[in-house]
């Protein structure tokens, strides 16, 4: 019921976010501005983020989950509709605002970043409090692909709108699916997570520094950097280039597509990996297999030429991330004690914020000077990158490559690493 509540609440607000994907992309298109602004705007919400995702942790150990979630969902709604004034601010009935849409832009992503991080940080919480070793990664997969089932209709029906009836009404679709989804958790996301000192400061610092933390959190940066960073930042510009499109549609509208096929691979994939990895009773086969699946698509789309190969490339791709996210976080629960566990969220998100902010920024000024195919290979071999980490950082907690989903079943040691006192 718990999980329940938590993945609507975040499938409407994905769905919100999904509507303007498509969009800002185009930004240098609709408002004749420079790519590295372009990047900066699609990257503003992930470092902001970064600054909130510590505080955001903290606050969840130490005031429970409810209220920043709702609190999160709310700061989205309204960043959403940052992007509606954006797109009037030039109209002369409306002198009062000032015409810099690109500043309305760049701020309300920052504070989308703000409300991201405190629904991120209390949804894994939610997850990681209300689920058992056997459960837990079905449960990861299960909150994120809340958020992802949602993205895919959303970045289809605002790549359309916008083609059809324009920018304006896409963000408003955008701006009342985020509101619908601060009223969903408002009404149905119950307290789960009250232990911690409520008279503990909120530092921007504070984040989890332990091993499995910092290599989740390193897994989770390369992994981003590719998928959102370049990926979703450089797609409409490759379909523009390689003058691919589908059902007649021009490149902003079929990028929305392929963005689809991508994210509802990635959400099948995520409950598909969490559960595997909790029937296999250890994560590691299941992260190492869904990486290698990413380094097969990205190099599927770095030697793309048609609309068949880029789609069986957002396959690979979407499967690959979403099958290494679920059972990623679910390690991460795995390994963490109950009372730091906000804190150690924080500290993947804060990561993997970095490799997603830090992607659209190097990707687009770098596709204009050396091409698609350099960037795409850097994107193949990340994955691979992620996993060289990955193994040496659970070797070094566990002792073993591939330790048991409870850990004290495994003869390698002797407790449990992670929620044992």
């Amino acid at each position: 019921m718990v999980i329940g509540a938590v993945i609507l609440s975040t499938f409407f607000v994905g769905f919100g976010g999904g509507v303007i994907f498509p969009i800002l992309p185009n930004l240098g298109v609709v408002l004749g501005i420079s790519p590295v602004l372009v990047g900066l705007i699609l990257s503003a919400n992930r470092f902001s983020r970064l600054f909130a995702n510590a505080p955001a942790g903290v606050l969840v150990d130490r005031l429970g989950t409810r209220t920043p979630f709702v609190a999160g969902m709310v700061i989205q709604g309204v960043a959403t509709f940052g992007y509606v004034i954006a797109m009037v601010s030039a109209h002369p009935s409306l002198w009062f605002l000032p015409d810099v849409p690109e500043a309305w832009f760049l701020g309300s992503r920052i504070v989308w970043g703000i409300g991201s991080a405190a629904v991120f940080a209390t949804a894994y919480t939610i997850a990681a409090d209300v689920s058992d070793d056997d459960s837990r990664g079905a449960s990861m997969g299960l909150i994120r692909g809340g958020v992802l089932f949602g993205f895919p209709s959303g970045v289809v029906i605002g790549g359309v709108l916008s083609e059809l009836w324009g920018t304006v009404p896409a963000f408003a679709v955008a701006t009342m699916f985020a509101g619908f989804a601060s009223v969903i958790a408002f009404a149905t996301i119950p307290e789960t997570h009250v232990d911690g000192d409520e008279h503990r400061s909120v530092s921007l610092t504070d984040v989890d520094v332990s091993v499995p933390a910092v290599t989740v959190g390193l897994v989770n940066f390369t992994v981003l950097f590719a998928y959102i960073g370049a990926l979703f930042a450089t797609l409409v510009l490759f379909l523009d280039h390689n003058e691919l499109g589908v059902f007649g549609f021009d490149a902003q509208a079929s990028s929305g597509i392929f963005m689809a096929v991508t994210v509802v691979a990635a959400g099948v994939f995520m409950f598909l990996g969490g559960y595997v990895s909790d029937r296999t009773g250890s994560r590691m086969p299941t992260l190492l297999t869904f990486l290698g699946t990413s380094f097969v698509g990205f190099v599927m789309l770095a030697l793309a030429d048609s609309v068949g190969t880029l789609t069986a490339a957002c396959l690979l791709i979407g499967a690959g991330q979403g099958g290494t996210s679920g059972p990623l976080m679910a390690l991460l629960a795995d390994l963490t004690p109950d009372e730091r566990m906000g804190r150690a969220v924080g500290t993947n998100n804060v990561l993997g914020d970095v490799g997603g902010g830090l992607g659209p920024i190097v990707s687009l000024p770098l596709v204009e000077l050396v091409g698609f195919l350099p960037i795409y290979v850097v994107c193949a071999v990340l994955p691979l990158v992620a996993g060289a980490i990955l193994l040496v950082g659970v070797h070094h907690e566990t002792g073993r490559f591939t330790p048991r989903v409870d850990p004290s079943q495994d003869p390698a040691n002797e407790q449990s690493p992670g929620h044992a006192d």
